[in-house]
């Protein structure tokens, strides 16, 4: 009986400090950011294609968009759009969008980052009494097969053009077996490509790339524009949808000249000069959740186009 009392007592104990523990952890200020996911480029030998005919660059790129959607951390820009603008600037030429083409495109977007990459691996390897193969037709020998997956992957800040975070994301997977088999390199249809060895360590490494992008501050360097300013009311271009709720205060600066490296041409940023402070009023102005009505708090001479950062 005692010693229920005592296993009952240390149970509540390790409830009470780990709900303080939740308690403490400060909540996300500002919004979600918004995210760019441009299309991968593809430097394998292009023989897989995803069930919609899709290439891999594009295939990944969009199951790395729909997983950001749904993880309710990120506002993500169409694809049509980000295609739209890629057209009309000549930007991305030939497939490759660079790190100074997708902060340009980004800013044109408004969005704060930029996900660029290049898929450097992706397929089989099979293990047999013949050796290594890079690809072995599935249904071949009896052998031990492989999946592996390899992405370059960037996270650009469109405002600076700097690259917040780069890192290579590698994943492998090996089996006896390959579950679905194919005498070819697509998929008939996704349930085919989500029950394949390959299928499985792709989803694998798109979570890794998400975790790259949490890394890098997530919604933490959270910002926002200016899109009109009216006597005391300051209307700024995010709102409830991406978390902004009355009584959330905001710093509000102007950009100087973007100054850049004589030598590289390389961004260095830009001077950011203090206009003042602005607090929401509501974050469905318009209808649509999409911009908030705000107040200001101090300052004055507040102009669209300025840019909204967190306290």
């Amino acid at each position: 009986m005692k010693r229920s009392l005592f296993l009952a007592t240390l149970l509540a104990c390790l409830a009470l400090t780990a709900g303080a523990a939740l308690a403490e952890e400060p909540a996300l200020k500002g919004g979600k950011k918004r995210v760019a996911v441009f299309s991968f480029e593809d430097k394998t030998d292009h023989a897989w294609h995803w069930w919609h005919g899709q290439g891999v660059g594009d295939g990944m790129s969009d199951m790395l968009a729909t997983v950001l959607v749904k993880s309710g951390r990120y506002r993500v820009m169409e694809r049509d759009k980000i295609n739209s603008i890629l057209k009309e600037q000549s930007l991305g030429a030939a497939g490759v969008v660079t790190q100074e083409s997708a902060a340009k495109a980004g800013k044109m977007l408004g969005v704060e980052l930029a996900v660029i990459g290049a898929v450097t691996e992706f397929g089989y390897k099979k293990r047999s009494t013949g050796g290594l193969l890079k690809k072995a037709g599935i249904g071949a020998a009896i052998g031990q097969y492989t999946a592996v997956i390899g992405i370059d992957v960037r996270v650009v800040n469109t405002t600076t053009g700097e690259i917040l975070k780069a890192d290579n994301v590698r994943r492998q997977k090996s089996s006896m077996s390959l579950g679905l088999a194919t005498d070819s390199y697509s998929f008939d249809s996704q349930e085919q490509f989500d029950n394949s060895l390959v299928g499985k360590v792709t989803r694998e490494a798109i979570e890794d790339i998400v975790k790259v992008l949490d890394e890098q501050g997530g919604g933490g360097a959270w910002e926002a524009k200016v899109v009109m300013a009216r006597a005391n009311e300051v209307i700024i271009n995010s709102g409830q949808e991406a978390g902004l709720k009355a009584g959330d205060t905001f710093v509000v600066f102007r950009m100087g000249e973007e100054m850049k490296d004589p030598d590289t041409g390389e961004s260095l940023g830009a001077e950011e000069t203090k206009v003042g402070e602005i607090e929401v009023v509501s974050g469905n102005f318009g209808g649509k959740g999409k911009a908030s009505s705000c107040k200001i708090v101090s300052g004055s001479g507040f102009k669209a186009g300025d840019l909204v950062k967190q306290k």
